[in-house]
């Protein structure tokens, strides 16, 4: 089956606050045909109306359905409560959305094997009640999954022989390279368990990557994360995601450029 390519919509995140409609109609004019939605719940309804308007579908969606607190971004874990879990599964129907991903857990859920075994509880726990809904639960990754180790063994890997064989797993390929990891050969590791990835490219030059979001990042094909080798070395890849935490060029133009490069990947 040919592996169909997205966007991840935090990309776009301030258009998109701005303007939903607008955005996604200039997304669809670039291209693009499917979308990854973040912090959809409290919109579904509206989201799910405009992504169809453009011809656009949402297979895959990012929101938290194994951590009891929202945790921001750049790691920050706050007192929020989150969406209950059936609130999750009832806005991703809406959507037509048949994967919901686990966006982040923090960095201080992996200094233990005993954490990483309560997250893979919690993953397990979500895709039992997801399965009854016909919605597959997935777990996306940073890099500090793959920074921890365990027995020689990174946080990621531990994770994945811990999960439930409904639950998938969504890697991000810059966070796996900014842990100083091998891309192909991870994958070749996680092998059927990897559904979708996240293909965004960086130059990770020091001094860029110290910040955050991180200031690296360029258009896919132009930087040094191993994207046509990861993508080739995932046997079970269904969707492959472009994403920029950020970028401070003209952003519509770098995701254009990035589905054109990503196209040239997944026809390859």
């Amino acid at each position: 089956m040919p592996v169909q390519t997205s966007i991840q919509l935090f990309t776009v995140r301030e258009a998109l606050e701005a303007d939903l409609d607008g955005t996604l109609a200039a997304l669809a004019a670039r291209g693009f045909t499917a979308a990854e939605p973040y912090d959809f719940v409290d919109r579904a309804e509206a989201l799910a109306a405009s992504l169809a308007a453009h011809g656009i579908t949402a297979p895959t969606g990012h929101a938290f359905v194994a951590s009891t607190s929202f945790i921001g971004p750049d790691g920050s874990e706050t007192t929020d409560a989150v969406a209950a879990i059936d609130a999750v599964f009832d806005a991703a129907d809406v959507l037509g959305m048949t994967t919901v991903i686990e966006p982040y857990s923090a960095p201080s859920r992996w200094e233990t094997r005993e954490q990483v075994e309560e997250t893979a509880r919690l993953l397990n726990n979500a895709a039992e009640i997801g399965a009854r809904r016909g919605i597959r639960v997935g777990y996306h990754n940073h890099a500090h999954e793959l920074e921890a180790t365990f027995d020689g063994q990174t946080g990621l890997e531990l994770l994945a022989e811990l999960l439930d064989e409904r639950v998938v797993l969504e890697v991000d390929l810059y966070w796996v390279a900014r842990a100083g990891i091998d891309s192909p050969t991870l994958l070749k590791t996680l092998g059927d368990r990897v559904v979708a990835v996240h293909v965004k490219d960086g130059t990770l030059d020091p001094e860029a990557i110290a910040a955050y979001p991180p200031a690296d990042q360029v258009p896919a094909g132009q930087g040094v994360v191993p994207l046509a080798e990861a993508i080739a070395a995932a046997p079970a890849l269904e969707i492959a995601i472009v994403e920029f935490d950020h970028f401070d060029g003209d952003l519509f133009d770098a995701v254009q450029q990035s589905l054109v490069h990503l196209d040239s990947i997944v026809s390859a």
